[in-house]
């Protein structure tokens, strides 16, 4: 059975930094491409990064150069470190996976296999 397992989100204040886990189990981590999306009430799932199984990574216009995307391989493990965040970070972060060998664009959330149940963020002054 697949699980992805997001943590470290919380309340943080503009500027200010959070670093998001993810980890993976039951899955052959090494063949498969994971991304983070984000979601609000008001908006649908957005693309917010992705890194390949090679290490090869992708952002969003909205977080380049804010935010730095890594993977541990021997770990399972995904992470997301977001710096000088603003109020519109604001969202529930999601982690998936991919199937390496799919070659379709890897910022649609329907191409994903498995997706994690989420953890908060909230950017509040």
């Amino acid at each position: 059975q697949v699980d992805l397992v997001e943590s470290g989100g919380g309340v943080v204040q503009p500027r200010g930094s959070l670093r998001l886990t993810c980890a993976a189990s039951g899955l052959r981590f090494t063949t498969y491409n994971m991304g983070w999306f984000r979601q609000t009430s008001e908006k649908e799932r957005e693309f917010v990064g992705h890194i390949s199984w090679s290490g090869a990574i992708n952002y969003s216009g909205n977080v380049q150069g804010r935010f730095v995307l890594s993977r541990d391989t021997n770990m399972n493990t995904v992470y997301l470190e977001m710096n000088n965040l603003k109020p519109w970070d604001t969202g529930v972060y999601y982690c998936a996976a991919r199937s390496s060998v799919k070659t379709s664009r890897y910022d649609v959330p329907a191409d994903y296999d498995y997706w994690g149940r989420g953890t908060q963020v909230t950017v509040s002054a």
